[in-house]
């Protein structure tokens, strides 16, 4: 199954909280959002990820844009850049490129269950990781749950 988008919010609390606190998040390299507030990343070609209604998969996928979030006068900053899921000996995960250093991925997410929808959309859940806690402005310990994932 070939994907076109991936759908993630993030997490609709520290939305709400960079948003309350004056700040900002910034959509940049074709990420735009949606009605509720959620982002919208493009697949890039040439993704092997296959996930199978039980949830088993293989292989990975990337997505094209960037999320930046940005509060408190700079003191709270994050970005989200190109997207990744990937299959492991762990199961799926989230990936992005490490920032600042924009050199090498990390997994900020765990995902799973999958559930199929209508139309074969998947609906995935996520939980931060311990690298996706210093990715995601330190807010959230390992293991919060994060908005749902969406691919389709």
């Amino acid at each position: 199954m070939s994907f076109n988008r991936l759908i993630w919010g993030v997490k609709a609390s520290f939305r709400r909280y960079v948003e309350a606190a004056g700040g900002s998040s910034t959509l940049a390299d074709g990420a735009r959002s949606t009605e509720d507030g959620s982002f919208i990343f493009m697949a890039v070609p040439g993704g092997d990820l296959t996930i199978a209604a039980d949830g088993s998969a293989t292989g990975a996928m990337r997505f094209q844009g960037s999320v930046s979030f940005e509060a408190h006068g700079g003191m709270l900053k994050a970005t989200l850049a190109e997207l990744g899921i990937e299959a492991g000996p762990d199961g799926l995960v989230l990936t992005v490129l490490e920032y600042p250093q924009n050199e090498d991925r990390c997994a900020i997410a765990q995902l799973g269950p999958v559930e199929v929808g209508d139309g074969n959309v998947m609906t995935i859940r996520s939980e931060i990781t311990f690298d996706g806690m210093y990715q995601i402005a330190d807010n959230y310990p390992q293991g919060t749950e994060l908005d749902p994932l969406i691919l389709d």
